[in-house]
């Protein structure tokens, strides 16, 4: 459990506002010549909306990343640790970006004015890390490519997000309603910007003893993706319990993006971040709606259920926190409060 040492401070970025440059770099994938006109549209979003975007030279496709991983963990520093870039966002994730952990100095990023990092997925990979090592905040949510959606109600777009001062309050609820089918056509319709939530559902408790019954719970939110976290948990880039004694002492809330792995390897996944500790200081914990594949009829809540299910605290799933539509856009180490009470599904994040 989390020590009752005094805190250390979450630092967070200034807000952004227009006017501020913006960095857009590939420390993973990058995008191919049939999306690039999706890119373009997302960075013409940005101007739009009044900042100045600086897009770095790694940001194309020449094979799974945009680079060699010497040069894309260079343009990532060279963004985090420029005072003119307020905030920094990647195209979306990629398979890969574990490759550059080593490479990224975090003991200057945190000695330098922290910047805002946005992003999910493989961006989990360095976001997540960033926050546990340095204590900066960063946010879990949207990506570029998602940057020009409308979101629906309930949701906050990471812009608005992002321009959130210290000592504000974000407050979020399930719309409700959600994807059911893949993704959107950027390479024939490179401009949409309104999300098809066909479906219709909310959070669902699947924890041991607490189906169907209320849960509230509150910590400093931490998590992201399981595919790349989970090689990482209980390691020197992602040590939840040194966090929580440093900065979270009244623990943490967990979520936890469930991407594509089926639900065996999610299973296992999850029984390995538990055995390094990754849910020693958990009040609570937050997981993704998925379309990650069943087999056997062996469910992706049962999975994790299976895997976390012994830790007596509240299991919320469905949540908008991963790769469905809508994006929640949530702040990692920001003290977060979760209310599930019969039609209230929310998350209340206070920048303290």
């Amino acid at each position: 459990m989390a020590g009752t040492m005094a805190a250390m401070p979450i630092r967070y970025p200034a807000p952004l506002r227009p006017g501020d440059r913006i960095g857009v770099t590939s420390p993973s994938s990058g995008v191919s010549d049939a999306l690039w006109g999706r890119f373009s549209y997302a960075v013409r979003c940005l101007r739009d909306r009044g900042f100045e975007v600086v897009v770095g030279e790694l940001n194309h496709a020449p094979s799974h990343v945009s680079g060699p991983r010497g040069a894309r963990a260079a343009e990532l520093m060279a963004m985090l640790l420029d005072p003119s870039i307020r905030a920094v966002v990647p195209p979306w994730g990629g398979e890969t970006a574990i490759d550059l952990l080593d490479l990224l100095d975090l003991d200057a990023v945190a000695a330098a004015e922290p910047t805002w990092c946005i992003g999910f997925s493989d961006t989990s990979t360095w976001l997540t890390p960033l926050t546990l090592t340095t204590g900066i905040a960063t946010i879990h949510g949207q990506n570029l490519m998602d940057t020009p959606y409308a979101v629906p109600d309930g949701i906050l777009h990471w812009v608005d997000v992002a321009g959130a001062a210290k000592g504000d309050e974000l407050r979020q609820h399930s719309p409700g309603r959600h994807r059911t089918g893949g993704w959107d056509d950027y390479a024939g319709n490179p401009t949409v910007s309104e999300m098809t939530l066909e479906g219709r559902g909310s959070w669902t408790r699947i924890d041991p003893g607490g189906k169907d019954e209320p849960a509230t719970f509150s910590g400093r939110l931490i998590g992201g993706c399981v595919e790349t976290l989970s090689f990482l948990a209980g390691g020197r880039y992602a040590d939840t319990n040194a966090f929580a004694a440093q900065h979270a002492p009244e623990g943490l809330v967990v979520l936890l993006d469930i991407a594509e792995w089926k639900s065996y390897d999610i299973c296992r996944a999850l029984h390995a971040m538990r055995l390094r500790g990754w849910f020693d200081a958990a009040t609570g914990i937050l997981v993704s709606r998925t379309r990650a594949p069943e087999p056997d009829g062996f469910t992706q809540h049962a999975a994790v259920v299976d895997a976390l299910g012994m830790l007596g605290v509240p299991i919320l799933a469905d949540v908008e926190c991963g790769h469905v539509q809508p994006f929640l856009a949530l702040v990692q180490g920001a003290t977060t409060a979760v209310v599930h009470d019969g039609d209230t599904h929310t998350v209340s994040q206070r920048l303290d």
